[in-house]
């Protein structure tokens, strides 16, 4: 069953004279094997979580995984994951892969795949599925090698990675005019370096499996069903860990969970509405190593461009935006564990002033090359001092000019030599302890059970990659007039149009009632003046909350029904199988003004007598002409 794969692997050619490390002109990296790469006490063990978690014989873990891992380390060499961003620093490719691979590997023991196949099918299939995890996650981002790095020998010339290992001392750099995501489709060029025609030949049996993993291999990840779902969660676990941030949070993450939501916010605000670094009135300002944004401006404005875009669950006040923010660990808290730091602004100028901050790590929002310059001032956290719109301690102060690498490329963390253990494989430890709280809470299906290969795994003639986080930007444009009783149709029609506000369910704003729409007052008024934040200036400037000034607004409009009386609010039942309750809103005239073709009327509502409506709340009914 195995014969294909007990055929000795031939020794890799040298491919020329290698000088000895103390011999090396400065600036170049002598290649090693990949058992030297492989030999520090981290990878090894990173290597036996991998072996723990396939179920197979040392002897068909060496074929089946060493062999790729080897053959990929060879490949990868000392080059980092990213310039600036996670694992940037010599090795950091290599370590990026090996935990990539142990994190997939985890989460796929709370799947059964294919998923809906029949248990013998997925039985029978175990195997296969595990090793194109392992292989998917392995390859995601070798096409960096190909095309973000330019890698030349003593001599000048140029190698490339299609050509196979490098075999000479050389160095690398990053490409100024590289295109970034293009590594994705690089993929292509390297896998078949890395898995041979007999892994292809076996993975290529199984369909689904196989489409799957040829769609992550091309970087497109959104036909690439639950396969491609693990490699994601595996990257941002991976990337989390190497950031400082929460592996366990970063793999629980559902595609559309409300902290991507969070983060694809603020991504977007700082691409299209955030002014940062301005001299003095400034929504933020980028330091060398943090990006500060001013706490309750960015919030308020967070907030509002998530519930223009439909997005339920957006918490109703500032402290929750913040825990939230916090919970899911975009916030770097402050030493005391706390959301808003305090902090002194200073421009070399000599301006100089103190605001409340949210604190965040700049590779969250931009890649390296995406950043804007530093502010030229400092920004310096204070000492035992509360925030203004919070009574969390602060830090120390310090200031967070920060001189960066030569190159961009930190060196590693720390040199490990095969022979010592201790504080790396604690850490290494730490790491795969995260593991056993983080799995379950990520898969669909039951765990599996640790069993032999199948015989079918193999068969007896064969041997044994903040999904791009959606742009928010593509989304329609609301309108952006100054706030009015137009305006506020406008943004009502649009809403219902593009079902950003949903209608006739337990939770909508909007119902249909008596062949005509039914707004619900006052919450219709206040998720208007949530998402549009010059309501607020102009509700002060009357004495008015900022809902009802919305509220004249549209009743100046007259296109509400009125009761004979001149009352402007109607009152509908809704019964529902358990209870009763009431609501409080506005009927319109004309269903056409926000429908093209009304839907049919709610079933579950039904409007009150008039003489009910004289009851109706005086917070809610601001005028009864």
């Amino acid at each position: 069953m195995l014969s294909l794969f007990q055929r000795k692997r031939k020794p890799p050619a040298t491919g020329g004279t290698s000088l000895p490390i103390a011999e090396l002109p400065s600036g170049l990296i002598q290649p090693e094997s990949a058992t030297a790469l492989l030999a520090t006490a981290r990878r090894q063990r990173l290597l036996e979580h991998i072996w723990q978690r396939t179920s197979l014989s040392r002897k068909q873990f060496a074929k089946l995984y060493l062999a790729p891992l080897e053959r990929y380390a060879e490949l990868v060499q000392q080059f980092p994951a990213s310039e600036a961003h996670h694992h940037a620093y010599h090795g950091g490719m290599l370590d990026h892969g090996l935990e990539i691979v142990a994190f997939a590997l985890k989460l796929k023991q709370s799947h059964l795949l294919p998923v809906g196949a029949a248990p013998e099918d997925q039985s029978a299939q175990s195997e296969a599925w595990t090793a194109a995890i392992a292989y998917a996650a392995l390859l995601h981002d070798i096409g960096k090698i190909a095309v973000d790095l330019h890698v030349e020998y003593t001599d000048g010339g140029i190698w490339h990675p299609w050509h196979g290992p490098v075999r000479r001392p050389y160095r690398f750099r990053y490409r100024k005019d590289r295109e970034y995501r293009l590594h994705g489709a690089a993929t292509g060029l390297l896998y078949t370096r890395v898995l041979d025609c007999e892994i292809l030949d076996w993975l290529s049996n199984y369909p689904e499996l196989w489409s799957s993993l040829l769609y992550v291999l091309a970087g497109q990840y959104e036909h690439s069903g639950v396969l491609g779902e693990l490699i994601i969660k595996a990257d941002q676990a991976s990337v989390a860990q190497a950031l400082g941030g929460d592996p366990t949070k970063a793999m629980a993450a559902p595609k559309h969970a409300l902290q991507r939501k969070l983060l694809e916010g603020l991504r977007y605000l700082l691409r299209e509405e955030l002014k940062l670094n301005q001299p003095q009135a400034s929504d933020g300002w980028f330091t060398e190593d943090a990006l500060w944004l001013v706490s309750k401006t960015v919030s308020d404005k967070l907030r509002a461009h998530l519930l223009s875009q439909g997005i339920d669950g957006i918490p109703a006040n500032n402290t929750a935006v913040f825990n939230v923010l916090q919970d899911h660990g975009i916030l770097q808290p402050t030493p005391d564990g706390k959301a808003i730091w305090k902090a002194t602004v200073t421009s070399d100028a000599g301006w100089s002033h103190a605001f409340t901050f949210l604190r965040l790590a700049p590779a969250l929002i931009w890649e390296a090359e995406e950043r804007p310059d530093p502010y030229a001032g400092t920004v310096v956290p204070q000492q035992g001092e509360a925030g203004a719109d919070s009574s969390e301690p602060q830090t120390s102060p310090s200031s967070t000019k920060v001189l960066q690498t030569e190159g961009g490329v930190l060196p590693p963390p720390s040199i490990v030599s095969g022979n010592t253990l201790g504080p790396v494989v604690d850490e290494v430890a730490a790491l795969l302890n995260l593991f056993e709280d983080s799995a379950a809470s990520v898969g669909g299906g039951a765990p599996e059970q640790k069993r032999a290969l199948p015989p079918a795994a193999i068969p007896s003639n064969q041997p044994a990659r903040p999904v791009p986080i959606e742009d928010t930007a593509s989304t329609v444009a609301q309108p952006t007039e100054i706030p009015s009783g137009e305006h506020f149709m406008v943004w009502l029609h649009h809403g219902i149009q593009t079902r950003k506000l949903i209608i006739n369910d337990a939770r909508a704003l909007v119902h249909t009632v008596a062949d005509t729409a039914y707004l619900v007052s006052p919450g219709i008024f206040q998720r208007y003046a949530q998402e549009h934040l010059q309501v607020k200036t102009l509700a002060k400037q009357e004495g008015l909350s900022e809902w009802r000034w919305v509220q004249k607004r549209f009743e100046r409009l007259q296109l509400h029904r009125k009761h004979p009386s001149g009352l402007n609010i109607w009152i509908c039942v809704v019964s529902g199988p358990r209870k009763t309750r009431q609501l409080h809103g506005y009927l319109l005239n004309e269903a056409s003004v926000l429908f093209d073709l009304a839907p049919t009327n709610n079933p579950y509502l039904a409007l009150k007598a008039e003489s009910a409506a004289t009851n109706a709340p005086e917070s809610i009914d601001a005028s009864g002409g």
